[in-house]
């Protein structure tokens, strides 16, 4: 078909990770990118909120979620009930601290929906507020109000930035550049020049405010490398300026409240180490403790016996500096240690070098325990900074895992470098989509996998099916432009959704795949949060390519968000198709809930509310049956066209394997049932389900639906003689039954709605029946395609019921060739 191929151009995440058969590493593995979404609010933080019903009148509300500058709110005195959770948008909303009611003499007043439980107002207000913790005042009022702290490191602000080559020293840097919290610095009094820029995350911990140097004792002076570039009087005037000017360009206090806290060491001088050098992380190599500049900074040279140095590779480290080790640990890791240069021999031995240098090792107590509970493994796919070239981020490999350690192999490079070393709390390592996030250039891979064109068996009717980036891309500019949306800097407006595995799992989902499903995902974009939601789901589910079907978009539905392609792999066979996703935060939770209802799982089994001790649902005490009662569709496997009338899930088949042979199998119905076939099978197990269902049984149907739709471009093609009549639907009384049961019919078939399927069905002995048809949505183009096997199979019918049925529907098929099949 016309339209019906994508050139993928650009580089696509999805599609790579397909291509190359990895995985992306967690996203809670990045903490620092994390920490970055924060908003300087936290759930269990109350506040003074206008009542909705009174303008004139506050109430305290308790902070449940956070998103960006959004809110969600639940006031007190409603315990754990969240039906009356609300949204507020900090910019917009009237609120305040705890407190300001008393301070500006504004009445605080019960709302209605509570005034019942409450009878001693001032009595509940006491013990609400014991030990409460009051949200930020700063962050409520004046000029930060409803910013992101993290923005407000503007280009321009300043900062103080450590030396390298010595702790003791300090000089003003400025922002030229912030990439979603990393920043592109520039010392002040280098204007004109990037030589000497640096690109360090925020949280880095040798990055201050403006006024640490002074605070704690450090002299403020530019480092060596640039001290020759300008006079002292000249770097006095400079200093002189920035004082002056603090008040404009100084960056909050508290934005750095979260980094890392530097403790004590215990290393002393010409002790003896394994180190990784940061500007070159490579290889380990020995290394000497230089100089210990106090209780919390000491300098490291990686050792060079060659009697002319041609450079001297030394830097100041802490005690949780990455990459320094105790003596021997390459050898317990099965890993290199490569000899320093001008080493005698290759074969490097420890105790050897120690007793010709006449050093001691630094004990195992110098150096912080490491942890392997990171969630990194080999083959993970994720972003990486260039050490050689940091304006570069590039896709990276996990190639080795030991302790808290990545080797990773970094693709698409301008210059190829051996696999870098990265601690896995480094703030150079980003989760897969961070740079696509913050519109900053991805390095993509050289060999152009992604470049091949992607055929899409079925396109929907009106839509183009467009690229994933191109949908981005496009939503991004909606996004950015519309009154509509609610976007959070431009970035981030999703909220962390929670796995909550303690609740029923519905007849769809693994329970054990489910329980393996990290405790959370995001914060960050809405698109990409739910995708990666929604794609672990699929994977959790017993048969993917059925969850894949059931969350597939339903043309005909009210259109919320945007389409979104996800895939599925089941039984050698590839599965895709577009499905539904919300682009704002204000319909994340509505958004979740659906889709649970959707999977006829728990309400709370995933959503931005954890799910701590009981689910709200009290989804633990339902039978299965009775849970799909209130919950689930209670609907039949569908054999007729999907909703919309096309569906838009594709599979791509692979070479067919041998033959099995096919098993007899029971399909447990999930609709009329006698009191003696009540399920009580445990919940989250495949018993009664319809997980034991025959697996080709979903291909099958899917090849099935593809049929109709290929069947139906090609009738489009011919030519049929129609009565003046053809578009009115088929009534009782025009199909004339005669005495040898030859029908005749005075519309199209092919033209059938499903009502009008219905209606005929109505008119015969099978009108028990007319409710199947109306439930799978089988219209005239699915009813000629009917045989007996797909209806006992997919009907649930006995053989008496299912023949008498196919009588009417081969009496159709023959009419339809007599009248219309020219």
């Amino acid at each position: 078909d016309a339209g019906s191929s994508v050139d993928e151009m650009e580089f696509n995440w999805d599609e790579y990770l397909e291509d190359t058969g990895a995985t992306a590493a967690p996203h809670g593995s990045f903490k620092h990118v994390d920490t970055s979404l924060q908003n300087g609010f936290a759930p269990g933080m109350k506040l003074e909120v206008a009542v909705k019903s009174d303008q004139n009148t506050y109430w305290v509300a308790t902070i449940i979620t956070t998103c960006g500058q959004l809110l969600l709110l639940r006031y007190d005195g409603y315990g754990e009930d969240r039906k009356a959770d609300f949204w507020c948008d900090i910019l917009t909303a009237d609120l305040h601290p705890i407190g300001w009611c008393e301070q500006n003499k504004k009445i605080l007043k019960v709302p209605e929906g509570i005034k019942d439980k409450i009878p001693d107002q001032e009595k509940f207000l006491q013990q609400a507020l014991k030990g409460a913790c009051s949200a930020p005042a700063n962050l409520l009022e004046g000029l930060h109000r409803g910013k992101n702290p993290l923005d407000l490191i503007a280009p321009g602000s300043r900062l103080e930035l450590q030396n390298p080559r010595d702790s003791l020293e300090a000089w003003i840097v400025s922002v030229v550049e912030n990439v979603g919290g990393r920043l592109k610095l520039r010392y002040e009094g280098l204007e004109d020049s990037d030589k000497f820029d640096q690109w360090l995350f925020y949280l880095d911990p040798f990055l201050h405010q403006v006024g640490w140097a002074a605070q704690h004792g450090y002299s403020l002076q530019p480092p060596s490398a640039i001290r020759s570039l300008r006079s002292e009087a000249e770097w006095q005037e400079i200093l002189k300026k920035v004082k002056e000017e603090e008040e404009e360009s100084s960056v909050p206090t508290d934005l750095f409240k979260d980094k890392p806290v530097i403790g004590v060491h215990s290393f002393s001088e010409g002790m003896k180490l394994e180190a990784v050098d940061p500007v070159a992380p490579f290889v380990i190599s020995p290394a000497t403790v230089l100089k210990v500049y106090n209780d919390k900074y000491f300098m490291i040279e990686i050792d060079d016996l060659r009697a002319e140095r041609p450079s001297s590779q030394r830097y100041v480290c802490h005690v949780s500096s990455a990459g320094i080790f105790p003596v021997q640990w390459s050898l317990k890791n099965g890993l290199n240690l490569s000899p320093p240069p001008g080493y005698p021999g290759q074969d490097f031995d420890w105790a050897d070098y120690l007793k010709q240098c006449g050093a001691e090792a630094a004990p195992q107590s110098c150096f912080p325990s490491l942890t392997s509970d990171h969630g990194f493994k080999e083959n993970m796919k994720l972003e990486a900074v260039n050490p050689v070239d940091p304006e570069e981020v590039c896709i990276a490999t996990v190639t080795k895992v030991k302790d808290s350690y990545l080797w990773l192999q970094l693709e698409g490079s301008k210059k190829a470098v051996p696999d870098c070393i990265v601690s896995v709390e480094s703030m150079n390592i980003f989760p897969v989509g961070w740079c696509e996030t913050n519109g900053y250039q991805l390095r993509p891979p050289r060999k152009a996998i992604v470049n091949k064109q992607k055929k899409i068996a079925v396109v929907q009717p009106e839509k183009q099916i467009l690229s994933s980036r191109t949908v981005h891309d496009g939503l991004k500019n909606q996004e950015l432009n519309s009154s509509e949306s609610v976007v959070i800097n431009g970035k981030y407006c999703c909220p962390k959704i929670y796995f909550n595995h303690r609740c029923f799992s519905g007849p769809y989902l693994n329970k054990g795949r489910i329980a393996e499903l990290p405790q959370s995902v995001g914060p960050g974009n809405c698109v990409l949060v739910l995708k990666e939601v929604l794609t672990l789901l699929i994977n959790a589910a017993y048969k993917p390519s059925r969850v894949l079907r059931e969350l597939q978009l339903d043309e005909e539905a009210a259109w919320h968000g945007h389409g979104e392609t996800l895939k599925a792999k089941y039984k050698g066979k590839s599965y895709r198709a577009t499905v539904e996703v919300v682009r704002t935060a204000d319909r994340v939770a509505d958004f979740c809930r659906k889709t649970c209802i959707k999977l006829e799982c728990c309400p709370n089994l995933f959503g931005p509310q954890m799910v701590l001790d009981k689910c709200s649902e009290n989804c633990s005490v339902l039978t299965k049956t009775k849970y799909t009662h209130y919950y689930g569709k209670r609907k039949n496997k569908r054999i007729g066209r999907p909703p919309g009338g096309h569906s838009n899930l594709e599979v791509a088949m692979k070479k067919p394997n041998k033959r099995r042979k096919r098993r007899k199998h029971f399909f447990v119905h999930k609709k009329k049932r006698s009191s003696a076939s009540v399920d009580n099978t445990p919940a989250g197990s495949p018993q009664g389900s319809g997980a034991e269902e025959e697996d080709d049984q979903d291909e099958s149907e899917l090849s099935h639906s593809l049929a109709q739709d290929r069947d139906k471009r090609k009738r489009k093609l011919r030519t049929f003689s129609f009565s003046d009549d053809e578009n009115k639907p088929p009534s009782p009384k025009d199909i004339k039954m005669e005495v040898a049961e030859k029908l005749q019919l005075d519309s199209n078939p092919l033209e059938w709605s499903v009502a009008d399927v219905v209606r005929f069905l109505k008119s015969t002995d099978c009108a028990p029946l007319a409710r199947i048809f109306l439930d799978q949505e089988i219209d005239g183009q699915a009813l000629l395609l009917l045989t007996l096997p797909t209806v006992q199979e997919c009907m649930d019918l006995k053989l008496g019921p299912a023949i008498k049925l196919c009588h009417h529907i081969e009496r159709v098929k023959l009419a339809f060739y007599q009248q219309f099949a020219n």
